[in-house]
């Protein structure tokens, strides 16, 4: 925790802390009820019905997977279980398990989900109790499909085996102005160290951030966070280092 907080210190003499109004850094939508509560069957259907608009589109490229599969093995011995979140067309798991011959299955909230292979229909805020502790490597690069950032990677963390990785792709287009009622959260690659450090209230942090070595069109950039618990063997390295 002493650690944690002196990080969270160096963070806020550059920049205040982010909260829900300050739309330079970081926004997140809401999805209310008349009466002020959570209207998640309004989310689901937004994110269902998004899905079905953009399924033949296709996020994730082959070469960022065969780049983060070399990076997964340099940094985790015998790679027996990953999961894929958000996943919408499953082509992200495909290509894990190819290039780790191991499993990898994709989660999806849409009715879509069943139609591709190793893919189950599942909220990613929810963990299946199994997955608790036994998970090698989480991938997802639809946070900001999240109507709840902290929960949902808190819950993903929870997952990781000891030594495991999540990583978390980053690009221009998870920026606040990109923010809509699909996509309800945006922040800034700037601020999202010092969000996942605040989240991680001391158990997890951003180890390394990785320049992808492909783009998507009209993408400015796009950067892979590699989240690890606090107290691993395997963090030698200072809590935020940039490696392209």
């Amino acid at each position: 925790m002493g650690a944690a907080k002196k990080i969270i210190r160096k963070f806020r003499k550059v920049f205040s802390p982010p909260n829900a109004n300050d739309n330079k850094h970081y926004v997140l939508r809401s999805y209310l009820k008349p009466d002020g509560s959570f209207d998640y069957e309004r989310y689901r259907a937004i994110q269902n019905a998004g899905n079905n608009k953009k399924i033949d589109k296709n996020w994730v490229l082959p070469e960022n997977i065969a780049f983060l599969s070399q990076f997964l093995k340099s940094e985790l011995p015998n790679i027996k279980f990953g999961l894929c979140h958000g996943t919408r067309r499953g082509l992200e798991q495909q290509w894990f398990r190819e290039h780790l011959q191991c499993e990898v299955i994709g989660t999806e909230i849409a009715d879509t989900a069943l139609q591709f292979p190793n893919t189950i229909q599942w909220d990613f805020h929810e963990v299946k109790p199994e997955w608790i502790g036994n998970v090698d490597f989480i991938y997802s690069n639809a946070l900001d499909h999240s109507y709840n950032p902290e929960l949902c990677l808190a819950r993903w963390m929870s997952c990781l085996r000891p030594g495991g990785i999540c990583i978390l792709e980053h690009a221009t287009a998870s920026e606040p102005q990109y923010t809509s009622d699909l996509d309800p959260f945006g922040a800034s690659l700037l601020i999202m160290p010092y969000l996942i450090l605040k989240w991680g209230k001391g158990t997890f942090h951003v180890q390394q951030i990785l320049d992808a070595p492909a783009l998507q069109r009209k993408m400015g950039y796009t950067s892979f966070l590699i989240i690890r618990h606090h107290g691993m063997a395997a963090m030698k390295r200072s809590p935020v280092e940039h490696r392209v």
